[in-house]
């Protein structure tokens, strides 16, 4: 069958994406632990430091994104039949990396003026920005060691390391954390810093680690010393940057709803939060079926293979959406079990909350269709090295519509909170369905094409 049995290409992208999504969710554990930690110190520890963590990791993942033409190269030069290119591909983002990082490092190294931007509360200030001052310390761990890694290594093919590294970085962190939060053996803690400390160590660490093995006898072809390409760093860019902004642009959107929905009250937004992190750790499957996406169209039009290609691109589209269908049929049917899970046995003062979760949880059921349809299909679209058009359609769709959506049925219309989210199922739908044709146009085999899909990209 011309571009291969659908039943192949399902197994060749759960091969890559199941790796990338249980690492991905021993980072997601990371965060759970520090939370837990933080609480026993009381709410003030665990807002400064839910906030300073949020947007630590928010800037962190754009910058990761903007490095998203690190994969994307690598993988198309091994479809081409050119891994001679790959360490110079490599050492290019590496270089881009360092550069990102040391922008990052230094406007965290700045925190007040950051924080004040950003209309934090200013009794917060302080100490987020005495947590924000000891993270800067693991921002090149965090762009380079980590998030270039989670690019280079299912591009080559050695997804499975993030296995081998990341659940090992998650039992550290929880040692981290009980040593330096509150203390243990006869040391003393250091209560909040000892959270920023012990995410730091973690990261530096996993990096460490993941480098080392990468550098060993076995695969240090892929990344023997040399020079970064000028022409490699322009493609890097012109891929990663448009990656970056949508990023970015979703992102902004979630956290542009979280604070209307702290304008409606403690109950609203504590609904608002516990429906969004349930989202949060599901969204960790199709992100991780868009990775494989990204690596398998991209190697496909390498080898100019556009069959496979397209059949690689709607197979993981397809797989991202029947998950989440899966997960919104779980979530019409057991809510009540999962928000226990975040507010405990229902309470007089808890029933409230658990009612407006549950209504938001429905809605997140079908949403979630149209997110996991969203990111697959950008990650598709990434593989074919089409990256800018989808950023401003992406930008269209969360804030002209998706945000305008929101804010006109959660105000003027009066839904609240449920507004808020049908604005995002909206804004989402139209993203998915934007990306969705986009890919689909732009995979299409015609009788002429060209004997490398990939020569424009300088590498």
């Amino acid at each position: 069958m011309q571009g291969g049995r659908w039943e192949w290409h399902l197994r060749e992208t759960l091969g890559i994406a199941a790796p990338i999504a249980l690492a991905l969710l021993a980072e997601m554990m990371m965060g759970l632990i520090s939370t837990i930690t933080l609480g026993s110190l009381g709410d003030a520890a665990l807002a400064a430091g839910g906030l300073g963590t949020n947007l630590f990791f928010t800037m962190l993942v754009v910058l990761q994104g903007v490095l998203a033409g690190v994969g994307v190269l690598v993988a198309s030069a091994l479809g081409a039949g050119r891994p001679a290119s790959v360490p110079g591909i490599y050492w290019s983002g590496v270089l881009l990396g360092s550069l990102l990082a040391v922008l990052l490092f230094i406007l965290l190294s700045l925190p007040g003026p950051l924080l004040r931007a950003l209309g934090e509360p200013a009794g917060l200030t302080e100490p987020i920005s005495g947590f924000l001052l000891v993270l800067r310390w693991g921002v090149p761990a965090g762009v380079v060691g980590v998030g270039m890694m989670r690019q280079f290594l299912p591009a080559i093919g050695l997804q499975k390391m993030l296995l081998w590294v990341l659940p090992g970085g998650v039992a550290l962190h929880l040692a981290m954390n009980l040593l330096l939060v509150r203390g243990a053996f006869g040391f003393s803690g250091f209560g909040l810093n000892g959270s920023a400390a012990s995410i730091t160590i973690t990261l530096w660490t996993m990096a460490a680690a993941m480098l080392v093995l990468l550098h060993g006898p076995r695969y240090r072809h892929f990344v023997r010393l040399t020079r970064p390409h000028a022409g490699t760093l322009r493609t890097l860019l012109a891929l990663g940057l448009p990656s970056g902004g949508s990023v970015a642009v979703e992102g902004g959107l979630f956290a542009a709803t979280g604070i209307l929905a702290s304008r409606l009250g403690p109950q609203v937004l504590a609904a608002h939060l516990i429906a969004l992190s349930v989202i949060t750790v599901v969204f960790m499957i199709p992100l991780s079926i868009s990775q494989a996406a990204n690596v398998r169209v991209a190697t496909a039009c390498g080898g100019g293979r556009r069959d496979i290609a397209r059949r690689a691109g709607l197979c993981a589209i397809a797989l991202a959406a029947c998950f989440m269908a899966c997960v919104a049929l779980t979530l019409r049917i057991a809510p009540h079990a999962i928000i226990r899970l975040y507010l405990g046995p229902t309470t007089p003062a808890t029933a409230a909350t658990e009612a407006l979760a549950v209504t938001l949880l429905g809605v997140a059921g079908v949403f979630q269709i149209f997110d996991g349809t969203q990111v697959a299909a950008s990650g598709a679209l990434r593989g074919l090295q089409d990256v800018r058009v989808p950023m401003v359609l992406a930008a269209f769709g969360y804030w002209g519509v998706g945000f305008t959506a929101g804010w006109l049925l959660a105000f003027p219309a009066h839904l609240g909170a449920v507004g808020l989210w049908w604005g995002l199922c909206a804004g989402l739908a139209a993203v998915a369905l934007c990306l969705s044709l986009r890919f689909a146009h732009r995979s299409r085999v015609t009788r002429r094409e060209p004997a490398r899909d990939t020569a424009r990209a300088g590498v």
